[in-house]
C-alpha cells in the first residue's frame, strides 16, 4: 500500500511517499521526497492513503538532520529507475556531508566517458529522494550551482546548511 504525508522542514512543505515494508525501520520505505512543484516530482495519485505515523522514524532522521545532529540517513528507500541511474544515484550516496563533488566526478566514479556528463546530470535530476540522496552537493565544474529539481536556492541553502558553501 503507497503512503503519504507532508512535512513542514526549512526548505519549505516536503511531500514524503512510501509503501510498507517489514525490514524498514519504522514499517516505512520511502519511495519519493519532493517540493511542491518540482519537476517529475511526485504528485498524490487516487488510492494513496494519508498516514503520517508511517513516516515518524523517517521524520525524526530528517528532523534530526535539519538541526544539525545528522549527517547521514539509515532509511529503506525503494529502488527504481534504470541500471545508469541506480548507479549514478549509488555515487551520490558516497558523496560525505558538507563536501561537493562535480558531475564530471560523478561520470569518472561510475566508469562513464566524459560525453556522458548530460547523462550524469539527467539521472542525478531524476533523483526521487531529496535531501535523502544527496543530489544538492553535485555542483559545476566551475563550482557554480547548477540544476536543482528542487530549485537553486534549496540547493543553496543545503549546502550552507552543511558547511559545504559560505553565505553571501
Amino acid at each position: 500500500m503507497t503512503v503519504h504525508t507532508t512535512i513542514d522542514s526549512p526548505l519549505g512543505e516536503l511531500l514524503l511517499v512510501g509503501e510498507e515494508s517489514a525490514t524498514a525501520p519504522g514499517g516505512t520505505a520511502l519511495i519519493s521526497l519532493s517540493v511542491p512543484g518540482q519537476k517529475g516530482g511526485a504528485v498524490v495519485q487516487d488510492g494513496w492513503s494519508e498516514d503520517a505515523e508511517a513516516f515518524t522514524e523517517i521524520v525524526s532522521q530528517l528532523r534530526s538532520y535539519f538541526d544539525g545532529e545528522r549527517t547521514r540517513f539509515d532509511i529503506e528507500c525503494v529502488e527504481g529507475g534504470t541500471d545508469f541511474q541506480r548507479r549514478v544515484w549509488q555515487a551520490l550516496e558516497a558523496i560525505p556531508y558538507g563536501t561537493t563533488v562535480s558531475y564530471g566526478d560523478i561520470a569518472r566514479q561510475i566508469g562513464a566517458p566524459r560525453t556522458a556528463v548530460r547523462s550524469v546530470g539527467t539521472a542525478i535530476g531524476r533523483n526521487p529522494l531529496l535531501v535523502v540522496r544527496p543530489c544538492h552537493r553535485v555542483i559545476g565544474a566551475t563550482g557554480a550551482l547548477t540544476g536543482y529539481a528542487g530549485g537553486l536556492e534549496r540547493k543553496q541553502r543545503l549546502l550552507v546548511h552543511e558547511g559545504a558553501l559560505q553565505t553571501a
